[in-house]
């Protein structure tokens, strides 16, 4: 391969140094990829003992047809993954299409016309706008069926205002919002500390208002999950971080009984709930999915420590810094400018198992109100567990990559990513 007003032997040459800068940078994070390692037993623990006290077998693999009455394996897995997240009760189903309408189920199966809902982590992930109603009109959004929105800001360290947020409160909101990610945001993640504070806060200042997690990318990063710290209800997808790379779709709600409940009647109807609903012949990908999840995580945030050192070393900036804590799998690098953004998505691309062939253009996504680019040629179309990355094109173009089910698929694209950023002169 040869770029643009390059040969092949410039090529060679250009791979051959990002090579080498790919290794060192492996080598300066061995210690924190070490320990990620090691964070997998305890992870993995607590999976294998939700499955054996479930008493799961090969029984649990087969679905029931049509409404989906009495399927043994959709209720194994439910119970399974609400012991894994320390809930009373979850959800998993094939029937949600993506994280954001597992979120959208568990807002609209909660709040009434005249709640008031509240984000304590500022303006919620892109996809939530036209849910909650900030952009977009006549679909049928929170505000279009009178639940009143407001949000708090964060802090100039990108930290939860906590000053704010006691202002805030002093009108009784029937639901908060926390998002546990940075989403597209330049931001730390939240830490299980903080949700547990926060959700503390608001419970002791209003003790009927519900505490919402997004935990889209953050399961598994931590040794708790947000159930297991005081939120109410929590929502993410299976083709993040609690598939393993195996679901093929869906995702799920954990926590109190009745919430979880009040959410699966906005998935399915008020009388049939969390009744209803096929596996459609995947129980077992998402059980042997959930199994690999611990590995799958502790991978791809090894994965991110190399981005987060790799384009630092170049003289980006990155978030979170390389070896530095995380709760979630993203890894932010901020390009300023449109190019290198362009660059690194199409290696990325041209470095995927699937679609390969493909040169990422940016372009309008549903839910997005800017146009992205997007790199992730994956097994299970726009799972973040497998390794991807994308971006909105939108100053100060800030790349985020996530995912990744081992070391050496990054350190590959990371070296043709180099190379392309070489070959035109930007490093």
């Amino acid at each position: 391969m040869a770029a643009a007003g390059g040969t092949g032997a410039d090529w060679r040459a250009w791979e051959a140094w990002a090579s080498e800068r790919v290794q060192a940078a492996g080598e300066a994070m061995a210690g924190a990829a070490a320990a990620r390692t090691e964070a997998v037993r305890p992870r993995l623990a607590r999976v294998l003992a939700a499955l054996a006290a479930a008493r799961v077998g090969p029984h649990h693999f087969a679905s029931v047809s049509g409404y989906g009455h009495g399927d043994q394996g959709r209720e194994v897995i439910d119970r399974v993954f609400a012991d894994v997240l320390g809930a009373e009760r979850a959800a998993v189903r094939l029937q949600f299409v993506s994280g954001t309408h597992a979120i959208a189920a568990a807002l609209f199966g909660v709040l009434r016309p005249g709640d008031r809902m509240l984000a304590l982590t500022g303006r919620p992930y892109d996809t939530l706008e036209e849910v909650i109603g900030l952009r977009g009109s006549g679909q049928g959004s929170l505000a279009e069926f009178g639940v009143t929105y407001a949000e708090v800001p964060l802090a100039p360290d990108g930290r939860p205002d906590e000053g704010a947020i006691e202002t805030a409160l002093a009108e009784e909101p029937r639901l908060v919002l926390l998002q546990r990610s940075c989403g597209y945001s330049w931001r730390p993640c939240l830490s299980m500390e903080e949700i547990e504070r926060l959700c503390e806060r608001v419970h002791r200042r209003w003790p009927g208002c519900v505490c919402f997690v997004d935990n889209c990318y953050g399961e598994f990063v931590e040794e708790r999950e947000p159930t297991a710290a005081g939120a109410d209800l929590i929502a993410g997808s299976l083709i993040k971080n609690p598939g393993g790379t195996l679901a093929p779709t869906g995702g799920y709600l954990a926590g109190r009984a009745d919430l979880v409940e009040q959410a699966c009647c906005r998935l399915t109807a008020p009388g049939i709930g969390a009744a209803g609903g096929t596996g459609f012949e995947a129980h077992r990908w998402v059980l042997q999915g959930l199994f690999l999840a611990p590995q799958m995580v502790a991978e791809a945030l090894i994965g991110a420590d190399l981005v987060a050192a790799l384009f630092q070393g170049l003289g980006y900036p990155v978030q979170p810094l390389p070896g530095a804590w995380r709760g979630d799998l993203i890894q932010a690098v901020r390009f300023g400018s449109p190019e290198p953004l362009r660059l690194v998505c199409r290696a990325f691309q041209a470095c995927s198992p699937i679609e390969a062939y493909l040169d990422p253009v940016p372009a309008a996504m549903p839910g997005y109100a800017s146009d992205l680019v997007m790199a992730g040629g994956t097994f299970v179309d726009g799972s973040t567990s497998e390794f991807s990355a994308d971006a909105p094109l939108r100053e100060p173009y800030v790349l985020f990559s996530q995912g990744g089910t081992h070391r050496a698929h990054h350190q590959l694209a990371l070296i043709r990513a180099l190379a392309a950023l070489r070959a035109a002169e930007l490093v």
